[in-house]
């Protein structure tokens, strides 16, 4: 039996249809990472999964169960903070022990616990409104990993986080998370689903690709990545690189432009010397192995945040 096994999920709004007929299936203990645009119906299929809507047609299970008869099997932590910063970390977290039915006695001990464990039990007295956002990232983890947990569901659970806070914030999900308990990562971040054993892309409410992160990318993307970051941007910049670039694509990313070649090391020089002549002055240019976001390009042919060019 599987942690979790959609089959044929469908759902729309509006006579849209957000999801297309997505198959996934969730081992328990698996850490699985599903990664897309936004738009491309993941939030939709956590929400349904963690028991939060409803959907269309298809079947969905959570050990066996509809989510909505396995409620107590599953924490969910959505996007949107949701912890109140009126009160404190300890006071959020025995307010969601008394929801779950302890007693005060039994969720302050309980409650102790989780908060050294996640380490806040420094911080655990002040009020929410003080915390960083990745010490609240974690004390909503909290509230998803009270006893008896077995699937658990994280919705972009590092936006907004710097890099530090990123790799704190999986470390922590690594101490607190039983091995038995099964993770769903949703993210439209390579470098959160590299973290995964396994990953889904999802696009246009369907799943176009699976596998481990070095399986996607030996399948999918097996040209050079070269970025290219230059002091102004224009259309002949874009014309330029494009020659360069496989089939003429290039992609746009918070790093820069990126370009894909079967040569990486003779492109390079190349690429330097014709933005020279061009008049573009180029402040970085590094060529790297192919990135999850290569690979959901390569299948797309945009950008995974929605910014492709070309």
């Amino acid at each position: 039996m599987f942690a979790v096994h959609v089959e044929n999920l469908v759902k729309a709004y509006s006579g849209r249809n957000v999801l297309n007929g997505v198959n996934l299936d969730v081992p328990e203990g698996q850490f699985y990472a599903l990664m897309g645009p936004n738009g491309s119906g993941k939030t939709t299929l956590a929400s349904i999964i963690a028991a939060a809507k409803a959907h269309d047609s298809g079947i969905v299970q959570v050990y066996g169960k509809n989510p909505s008869q396995a409620r107590e099997l599953i924490g969910y932590v959505p996007q949107e903070n949701f912890s109140s910063s009126k009160l404190s970390g300890r006071e959020n977290l025995m307010y969601f022990a008394a929801l779950l039915g302890y007693s005060r006695s039994q969720a302050s001990e309980l409650v102790t616990g989780m908060l050294k464990r996640i380490g806040l039990y420094e911080e655990a007295d002040k009020k929410v409104s003080r915390y960083s956002g990745g010490m609240r990232k974690r004390l909503e983890i909290a509230t998803a990993i009270f006893p008896g947990i077995k699937v658990l569901i994280l919705d972009e659970p590092t936006t907004g986080l710097d890099p530090a806070a990123r790799r704190s914030f999986f470390n922590i999900i690594r101490e607190v998370v039983d091995k038995k308990t099964s993770i769903i990562l949703i993210t439209h971040l390579g470098s959160d689903a590299e973290l995964a054993s396994k990953v889904g892309l999802i696009d246009n409410g369907r799943i176009i690709a699976e596998g481990s992160p070095d399986e996607l990318k030996r399948q999918h993307a097996m040209e050079d990545a070269i970025t290219v970051e230059t002091a102004v941007s224009t259309g002949d910049l874009l014309s330029v690189l494009k020659r360069f670039s496989i089939e003429g694509k290039v992609a746009q990313s918070e790093a820069g432009y990126r370009i894909f070649s079967r040569n990486g090391d003779k492109v390079l020089a190349d690429v330097v010397r014709s933005l020279d002549q061009a008049g573009y002055k180029v402040l970085r240019i590094e060529m790297s192995r192919p990135t999850l976001e290569d690979v959901f390009f390569k299948l797309t042919e945009r950008s995974i945040r929605e910014e492709a060019k070309g």
